[in-house]
């Protein structure tokens, strides 16, 4: 059987940390930012985790 290819595109969006946990960017961070209250701005600076269910879907496609 040949080896799965991972999914660059999802490779590049999600980084899976030592522990195998599965990290994105927030949604909402890339522009538009002065209609956004400060707290909201800082959120958009720390990743956000995968959730259970989206996170079985990711796998899969990175080839974990």
């Amino acid at each position: 059987m040949p080896k799965m290819k991972t999914r660059k595109s999802v490779a590049k969006r999600i980084k899976v940390t030592a522990r195998g946990k599965l990290l994105r960017r927030r949604r909402g961070a890339g522009h538009l930012k002065s209609s956004k209250t400060p707290k909201r701005r800082r959120r958009f600076r720390r990743p956000a985790g995968v959730s259970p269910g989206f996170a079985k879907q990711v796998r899969r496609l990175l080839g974990i």
